[in-house]
């Protein structure tokens, strides 16, 4: 059987339009029936019709323009228009009307079984049409919201993405359920065209939902599950009608996620792909998402662990000390402080392993080492990084690193300082200015490094940081580095407030920072 379809007939003539509409009401259409052009224009536009048939010869707007109006309207330019006339009939009459948008056109006297036939093929036709034409919007949509899936950052955002692009590619009310890496389970869900919605979900309900639907050895399982199902797994879901999802994982040993939508009227095979593949886009998000953060995680707590634990007491000095992790980097880099009481002194050293890597951090590690003991028997700065560059070239030929030294005394505010290619240390407070530049990085070639002397007032402020606080694609270096100037100008009476401005001020980065205040007490 034929599926049904709405057909409009469009004729002045009472009897032609009956008998026209009864063969069609014969083969299961329903009908409407309009007297004119006028008539006809105003029911397509109030009505969803499949089909046009029109008579040629109208009293207020001739059918050939009729037939024009309804192909140059992009809301019903898809719908088939057969075009009939007994008085029309000519070959050369039959050709303006194809010409000017007839998808058929029948002179009468009209048999019924030819008349069905023409029904049915451009019936047949429009259905083609319109489905290439919802699938390759469909199509269009995906690629749009697998684009967005993949560039989200948070598993919110992913999520979120995910069930508003379900809503909006098959047009029906949306869910999606993902477990975190904290534990928690997440529930969003979306309404065609409206944000979605976080909900909150019970531990292990994505297990219980596997357990109940899907086998072992399946990764991505469609299934369809009545409200009274849902709400025996979700107590204050409200849906009144079933649902079909899909669950997918990657492998068979994670736990999957589930996308789904309102599942009446049913969905189409053409639907169900659709989930299918946004549904597994979104399993291969959520577990790279999930991959990123373990690794983020992993590589932030080997970074700390390399790093001092705590700020050592030095009577006479303040010190602050940060390490703020590049926002999306989830390698190890290789900037390092350290704090080292040196008898009556104090060493302050910051420095900066090039690369993001395990090696990175690695050389950073022996690097910091071994400054820390080419202190133990004497405490010279320029025989410390002579050693140090010697060690680097050596050992590391085709790694270098930048190292700031700056050796205080407490009691008398003397200062030492010897710079291997750092950023220079900056005293903040009023009219403050960076020390001058130093001398080759190291690992890069032979170099006699130079020692500064100067004097720390009480209540005078060091403040010494690696690049990644001022370093910014679309900004000079020297913009940025004025820019750290002038914050530094002013300090606060909380070292840690003090440090804490100069690392909001720059906002998230895409370098690690390390940084170190030190004061001298009034």
């Amino acid at each position: 059987m034929n599926e049904a379809a709405t057909v409009l007939v469009v004729d002045d003539t009472p009897t032609k339009r009956y008998i026209l509409s009864s063969w069609l009401r014969r083969a299961g259409h329903h009908v409407i029936e309009a007297g004119g052009g006028a008539e006809a224009l105003a029911t397509l536009a109030a009505r969803q019709v499949d089909l046009v048939v029109l008579d040629v010869r109208l009293p207020d707007i001739p059918g050939h323009e009729v037939c024009e109006r309804i192909k140059a309207d992009p809301a019903t330019a898809s719908i088939p228009v057969v075009q009939v006339s007994a008085n029309a009939i000519t070959v050369a009459e039959r050709a303006e009307g194809l010409e000017r948008g007839a998808d058929a056109y029948l002179a009468e006297p009209i048999e019924p079984a030819e008349f069905a036939a023409t029904v049915e093929a451009m019936l047949r036709y429009y259905r083609a049409r319109w489905r290439a034409e919802l699938m390759a919007e469909r199509l269009a949509v995906l690629a749009e919201v697998t684009l967005r899936i993949n560039e989200a950052e948070t598993f919110d955002g992913l999520l979120t993405v995910a069930v508003e692009g379900a809503a909006r590619l098959l047009g029906r009310f949306a869910g999606t359920l993902a477990l975190l890496p904290d534990g928690r389970t997440r529930r969003f869900r979306a309404r065609p065209g409206e944000p979605a919605t976080a909900h909150s979900a019970g531990p292990g309900l994505l297990d219980r939902l596997s357990g109940l639907v899907q086998r072992e050895s399946m990764r991505t399982h469609v299934f369809t599950l009545r409200a009274e199902e849902w709400r025996g797994l979700l107590p204050d879901v409200q849906m009144e009608g079933s649902s079909t999802g899909v669950l997918s994982r990657t492998k068979n040993s994670r736990v999957p996620v589930y996308l789904g939508v309102e599942a009446d009227p049913p969905l189409d095979d053409d639907e169900v792909n659709l989930l299918r593949l946004l549904a597994q886009e979104l399993a291969l998000a959520v577990d790279a998402l999930r991959a990123y953060a373990e690794e983020h995680a992993i590589a932030l707590t080997l970074q700390r662990s390399l790093l001092p634990t705590r700020i050592p007491e030095v009577p006479g000095l303040r010190v602050a000390m940060r390490y703020q992790p590049a926002v999306d980097n989830i390698e190890v880099g290789g900037d390092f402080y350290e704090v080292l009481p040196l008898g009556d002194r104090v060493l302050v050293a910051i420095g900066d392993v090039e690369g993001h890597s395990l090696h990175a951090a690695t050389v950073m590690a022996e690097l910091r080492h071994a400054m820390r003991a080419s202190f133990i028997r004497q405490v010279d700065l320029s025989v410390s990084l002579d050693l140090l560059n010697q060690m680097m070239r050596r050992y590391h030929p085709r790694m270098t690193a930048t190292l700031c030294l700056v050796l205080i005394d407490p009691a008398t505010g003397e200062v030492e300082v010897a710079n291997a290619g750092h950023i220079p240390p900056l005293f903040a407070g009023p009219g403050c200015a960076y020390h001058r530049l130093g001398n080759l990085l190291l690992g890069a070639l032979p170099e006699t490094y130079t020692v500064d002397r100067l004097k720390l007032p009480p209540g005078g402020t060091l403040l010494l940081f690696t690049d990644g606080l001022v370093e910014d694609r679309d900004i000079p270096l020297d913009e940025s580095l004025e820019r750290a100037r002038g914050l530094a100008e002013t300090v606060e009476d909380d070292l840690e407030e003090f440090a804490e401005r100069m690392l909001a001020a720059f906002g998230a980065r895409e370098d690690d920072v390390a940084l170190v205040a030190v004061r001298r007490d009034p």
